[in-house]
């Protein structure tokens, strides 16, 4: 019955005239090499051996096509990012869209896979928690920042079986309320929180030890001051993964480059997916928009080509865990902004289940084992009714009253991140805070 009913609405489709388009195929991804960055700021990468666990890591992720706006040249966005920096001066740049295959994220077993190799940078290896993806036909991964005593960034590279796309997985912080564990790059994992996220040099209470020197009393502080912060201090990871980009690149320089994170992973992710005119997918993230006007990142006309997935009760992901009480600011955290890049599948876990908000609730194993897995908690979406024809038509066979019904796995669409956090599509951070070149007289800026 279900053949004929398939042929029967191909048919219909074929009659009315009406084409899907073509989709590529799914990619299976295997986990190849370890990226880490050196107490001498160098990436190095070591590969993982097939004999080893990374065999038996392997993800299998449907595509789509997707149009990325990009400048003419990469050359290009940096002079207009330089000239933004000098001279405070925009550059037009000649934006285009580039058509690539990029993934679909559309049912809750996609966004899994992707969120298995975001938990999985929390590790060097399976000796630990790793899960397993062996059925996902993603390839050997290489992991980054693992020797001892490295305390920068670090996370793993996934690459198809035949080597059309790479995943980079980037980690995020490492901090015991966060992930179940502390680590050695905690401390540079707080202070890139901090910088990226908070509205003056995590300037929460007079007792707080600012991470820049910016502060000028009260709800003041110095525009320039925080944006050469961003662009000057050092262990700031954002260039770090634009070499770990350029890196992958040039490693793999015909392959199509995505990009995935939890947290600040997934913050930093988005970053670099703006810069490069990468996909990307991104879990729990603090809001990034804030820091990418503060790195002088040109905006492009549409950064739909990165995906935010969190909940509502995840108060860092929403822009919630402020004020001297907060929890983030009892571990030492300022995340202040609630303005994301791009696009966000946001469910609403306090009014749909019931969540409190918590920040226990960030953490991307509570997300798959609660939200993503097997197990998930998140309601199916009601099934539209099916008409005892095929669109209605008398004669056109429907479901068997007896057919068991199907799970479809599916989210809610993701929708741009305005709409979704802010009003009217426009969404303001730190709008309590005075931001002004009070070091500068003769520049002002808000």
């Amino acid at each position: 019955m279900h053949a004929d009913r398939y042929s029967g609405q191909a048919l219909v489709t074929t009659f009315l005239g009406v084409s899907e388009p073509q989709q590529p195929p799914p990619l299976t991804f295997e986990l190849r090499h370890e990226h880490r960055l050196t107490n001498t700021s160098r990436i190095v990468f070591s590969d993982v051996k097939q004999s080893n666990f990374a065999a038996e890591r392997v993800y299998r992720i449907p595509r789509k096509m997707l149009k990325i706006p990009r400048p003419s040249s990469h050359e290009d966005f940096l002079a207009a990012r330089a000239m933004s920096m000098k001279d405070d001066m925009s550059m037009m740049l000649d934006w285009q869209d580039d058509e690539i295959p990029g993934p679909d994220v559309s049912s809750r077993d996609d966004l899994l896979q992707f969120a298995h190799m975001a938990f999985n940078t929390y590790y060097a290896d399976n000796t630990t928690e790793w899960y397993d993806v062996s059925d996902r036909g993603w390839d050997k991964s290489t992991p980054h920042g693992w020797l001892p005593g490295e305390d920068g960034m670090r996370g793993h590279i996934f690459v198809s079986q035949d080597n059309s796309t790479v995943v980079i997985a980037i980690k995020g912080t490492s901090a015991g309320w966060l992930v179940g564990g502390g680590g050695p790059s905690t401390g540079k994992d707080k202070l890139n929180d901090n910088l990226l996220f908070s509205c003056c040099c995590a300037r929460v209470g007079p007792t707080w030890s600012t991470v820049c020197g910016c502060h000028e009393g009260g709800y003041k502080c110095d525009q320039q001051c925080v944006q050469d912060a961003l662009t000057e201090k050092e262990d700031l990871f954002y260039p770090v993964g634009l070499n770990l980009y350029n890196n992958v690149s040039y490693m793999y320089p015909n392959a199509n480059i995505w990009i995935t994170g939890h947290s600040l992973g997934g913050s930093l992710s988005s970053l670099i997916g703006v810069t490069f005119g990468a996909p990307v997918v991104a879990f729990e993230a603090p809001a990034e928009k804030l820091a990418a006007g503060r790195l002088h990142l040109p905006s492009p006309p549409s950064t739909q080509h990165v995906t935010h997935f969190y909940h509502t009760a995840d108060p860092i992901a929403m822009g919630a865990c402020n004020g001297v009480s907060s929890s983030c600011a009892i571990g030492g955290f300022a995340m202040e902004t609630r303005c994301h890049l791009g696009q966000v599948i946001r469910l609403d876990t306090v009014s749909t289940l019931g969540w409190s908000v918590d920040v226990r609730t960030h953490g991307i194993k509570y997300v798959i084992d609660h939200l993503l897995g097997p197990n998930s908690e998140w309601p199916e979406p009601d099934a539209e009714p099916e008409p005892s024809g095929f669109w209605g038509w008398p004669g056109w066979p429907g479901r068997d009253k007896d057919e068991p019904k199907q799970t479809t796995g599916r989210l809610p669409p993701p929708r741009p991140a305005g709409d979704v956090e802010g009003e009217d599509g426009v969404c303001s951070d730190c709008f309590n805070w005075e931001f002004v070149d009070y070091r500068n007289a003769s520049k002002t800026r808000r």
